[in-house]
């Protein structure tokens, strides 16, 4: 398994939201609290990907520990954005561990994050894989789940679909292929994100005008609310919707 974290708000710097919090995405990286049997430890890499002055999204990542790169909390100390996306990668046994594989995936607007794994990877996505361009499966920037995960949320984007109708299919898709995967997807296009709960945890918190979607609370601040598993969660900056409670994630409830 992986953590991962989504912000949408007043910028601030990626500092506060990576090192400063007392169970920040750096703890994490070595001493996660609530992995549910999917590892120990997050040091086969990390990413992280912002907005910068409203532009497309700048991304950072490496094969290595967070604990161990010594440029992050320099570049994280000088670096404010109101949007973003980042993760910690805890490889399963038998997939590469290269930076190309550590989240944020990414084209134009979009960046992606899968915690979680796919069951019986890769036969039981051959007939999904199947339904993507052969270009697509060609230029996969590795050969991973959560790659060809992004694969599949990207194709419905390009086709048209929103963010929440390319991760609530792609979850539908894959967990009807693959039963039993843990398919916890990030995706942003800087100003919503959606989040799909699906086999592992996830926890929301809203402030001022600003919203954080994690993995696990980074602090013990009583704002922060978990989400029930098989939601599908749409957040702005303006509000936080919850939806759904079937293996589909459809249907509706407000916050």
């Amino acid at each position: 398994m992986c953590r991962h974290l989504a912000y949408l708000g007043p910028p601030v710097p990626l500092g506060s939201l990576l090192f400063d919090p007392p169970y920040g995405l750096l703890r994490q990286s070595w001493a996660p609290r609530d992995m549910r049997g999917g590892g120990t430890i997050n040091a086969d890499g990390f990413g992280v990907g912002w907005y910068p002055d409203g532009g497309d999204p700048v991304r950072y990542r490496r094969a290595q520990p967070m604990w161990s790169d010594t440029t992050l909390p320099e570049l994280a100390a000088v670096t404010s954005t109101g949007a973003v996306l980042a993760a910690v990668r805890s490889a399963t046994v038998g997939m590469p561990l290269h930076e190309t594989a550590a989240a944020p995936f990414a084209e134009g607007r979009w960046l992606f994050s899968h915690n979680g794994v796919v069951r019986g990877w890769p036969d039981s996505l051959v007939p999904l894989a199947e339904g993507l361009p052969v270009r697509d499966l060609l230029t996969l920037e590795v050969p991973t789940d959560s790659a060809l995960l992004w694969a599949l949320v990207r194709h419905r984007l390009r086709g048209g679909a929103t963010l929440d109708e390319a991760v609530a299919d792609t979850v539908a898709a894959v967990a009807a292929a693959a039963p039993g995967s843990r398919l916890n997807l990030l995706l942003t296009d800087g100003t919503t994100v959606v989040a799909s709960v699906a086999g592992h945890a996830l926890s929301v918190r809203r402030g001022a005008g600003s919203v954080l979607l994690a993995s696990e609370p980074f602090d013990d601040h009583p704002d922060w609310q978990p989400v029930p598993d098989g939601r599908l969660v749409v957040a702005t900056t303006a509000g936080l919707d919850i939806r759904g409670t079937d293996h589909r994630l459809t249907g509706r409830t407000h916050r």
